[in-house]
């Protein structure tokens, strides 16, 4: 039976809580497009994708109008590209790039996930190429995303990767110095990295996926907040409680969609993902969030508490709505894209040590950090193996998606625009950590049962 209370409850948290649909993102294979002349690969990937993706803007703008639903980006997700890579005869992969750029022109996507590589266990082939490729790929392409996978529970941590990723982030923002740096961050290093996951940079099509699938991932820390503001005198089980009751509303919205998009495409339904993915509007913030339940600035005492607490309660809610919840799921921490954060960043009150140690209960791990532009290669794969490590050893996704700020210094500010928003320069520990990067090899996977 329909409530018009429940009704009325979501009109009010679309038109003044942020609650919107932050992706639908089309999931594609394109293991069927490998062919050992890069170009007649090219052109099968560009032929899959625009046959698929085809109507994905139109159905989704459908959508919108029928529900009032928000869906804020409209994405595509595909196959690693180091795996078509490999059956060409070539190191110039580039061309892979421009043919994602081309067909999410074509189709009018905002991103196209899936210039990946998955090496947590090893270079295959095209690995190294792909990987080699990554800075140029994101400076001639607008659209394109790119993503590696450096460590996983089950195999530890390819250090050789983590060395290269360093040097890899940094080229990728000095060759987009002159458009802020904007390379970087369209590239994710991850521990774990989920194969369902719909938002980006990190989003690509797993091998275990179908040929087409759609995910759609919501958001909503402004409903959050809002509902915590009515909350004086709950203790913390009962602020658990109301945020659980909150997020399963806020998935239901997404279900909603997710079944819409898959019906009107005649794609199969894949996930939603439950991550509240904060904007740099005012009051869509996870870090306000965390200052509702107390907090005088999110960064305080308590922090990682906090969130530990909304990580989990925004799943129980979450699943209740959702027959297939997957992705990411939790809460996300990007600075340059949560308002709450910049302001506790640009004060000193929430430092890189700190958020290193939210990422080890939160949604993904260091996410949108502008640093000084001249950190050290060796720095950034040190923070790397750091939060790959929080991962692998806490059996959860950890990401690190950092944009060195060439020219500019700590106090700076590097603006983005848009969703990427805008963030601080903030103060990295410049102690070298090189002798230990430049080691090579395999971490080794941490012991998961001792039995007799």
């Amino acid at each position: 039976m329909i409530n018009s209370g429940d009704i009325l409850e979501t009109i009010d948290m679309i038109q003044n809580e942020n609650l919107d649909i932050r992706t639908v993102t089309m999931g594609i294979s394109l293991l069927d497009c490998i062919d050992s002349d890069i170009d007649k690969a090219c052109d099968k990937v560009y032929d899959k994708i625009t046959k698929y993706a085809k109507d994905l803007i139109p159905v989704c703008e459908e959508i919108e109008k029928e529900y009032g639903i928000p869906i804020v980006n409209k994405r595509i997700s595909v196959t690693p590209v180091a795996m078509l890579a490999a059956a060409c005869q070539t190191s110039n992969i580039v061309k892979f790039a421009l043919a994602l750029e081309r067909a999410a022109n074509t189709v009018g996507v905002n991103f196209i996930g899936g210039y990946s590589a998955l090496v947590h266990k090893g270079f295959a082939a095209g690995d190294y190429a792909l990987i080699e490729s990554i800075p140029e790929a994101l400076s001639v392409t607008e659209h394109v995303c790119s993503s590696v996978n450096i460590g996983s529970t089950k195999t530890g941590l390819n250090m050789d990767a983590v060395l290269k990723m360093g040097k890899t982030i940094k080229k990728c923002a000095e060759v987009t110095a002159d458009r802020n740096c904007i390379g970087a961050a369209k590239l994710v290093v991850f521990c774990n990295a989920p194969e369902d996951n719909p938002f980006m940079a990190g989003a690509f099509h797993g091998a275990g996926e179908p040929d087409c699938v759609i995910n759609v991932g919501v958001s909503g820390p402004g409903v959050v907040r809002t509902a915590l503001q009515k909350s004086e005198g709950l203790d913390i089980t009962g602020v658990a409680d109301l945020v659980k009751r909150t997020a399963f509303k806020i998935t239901r919205m997404g279900q909603l969609v997710a079944t819409e998009a898959s019906k009107r495409l005649c794609v199969p339904f894949g996930i939603v993902d439950l991550s509240l993915a904060p904007t740099p509007a005012i009051g869509d913030s996870v870090a306000n969030i965390l200052e509702e339940m107390g907090l005088e600035s999110c960064g305080a005492a308590g922090t990682t508490a906090c969130l530990a607490l909304l990580n989990d309660a925004v799943k129980k809610g979450g699943v209740m709505a959702s027959s297939h919840v997957g992705g990411l799921s939790g809460a996300f921490i990007p600075v340059s894209e949560d308002a709450g954060m910049i302001k506790a960043a640009e004060k000193g009150i929430l430092t890189i040590e700190k958020l290193e140690a939210m990422t080890a209960v939160c949604s993904v791990g260091l996410d949108m950090i502008i640093i000084p532009g001249d950190t050290h290669e060796d720095v950034i794969s040190g923070i790397i193996a750091d939060e790959a490590a929080i991962g692998m050893v806490n059996f959860k996704t950890t990401a690190v998606r950092l944009i060195p700020a060439i020219g500019k210094t700590v106090g700076d500010t590097l603006s983005f625009g848009g969703l990427l928003g805008q963030g601080p320069v903030m103060k990295v520990n410049t102690a070298s950590p090189s002798k230990f990067i430049h080691r090579g090899g395999q971490l080794p996977a941490p012991m998961q049962a001792l039995k007799n």
